[in-house]
């Protein structure tokens, strides 16, 4: 699959929400789009990722932007999570990877002496007119919601 480049149009995605609702390419034109992939719904630095996102979406939605969460849970682990964290964006369930891939996020790992295929921690920053402006891969999660933040106040010339 081609890889997505910088100043480019993202290419045409399709992704269900634990709410059943799909979100596509276009779900967002007209404001800024924060992808962020993680990998799995209530571990500890998913959920402090998820929550610093949570906690500056008043931030975000000024600018204006949108925050919609992925990973390869599914939608019912995502509806758990979303709940006991009391998170109110989006999480896609890309259970078929699609989306993953699609974004070149899916890594071999290693845990424990066992190999297996997983998201690595990535967010991609995608303006108004569906072009990818910006990426983050191998994020570390401490203050990295303020980084996407402030890219869209630089980009916006809001600084």
């Amino acid at each position: 699959m081609p890889q997505l480049k910088l100043n480019e149009k993202i290419k045409p995605f399709r992704g269900e929400t634990a709410a059943g609702l799909f979100i596509n390419e276009q779900t967002y034109l007209g404001q800024w789009l924060v992808l962020y992939f993680y990998p799995r719904d209530s571990t500890p630095g998913c959920t402090t990722e998820a929550r610093d996102f949570e906690r500056l979406l008043p931030e975000f939605a000024a600018c204006p932007a949108a925050v919609v969460g992925v990973s390869n849970d599914d939608a019912a682990s995502h509806t758990k999570f979303c709940a006991k964290q009391g998170l109110s964006f989006p999480l896609i369930a890309d259970t078929d990877q699609s989306l993953s891939r699609l974004f070149d996020v899916i890594r071999t790992k290693n845990m424990y002496g066992k190999t297996f295929e997983g998201i690595e921690r990535s967010t991609f920053l995608i303006t108004p007119n569906g072009v990818l402006h910006a990426e983050w891969r191998k994020v570390k999660v401490d203050g990295h919601a303020e980084a996407v933040l402030a890219a869209i106040h630089a980009a916006n010339n809001l600084v």
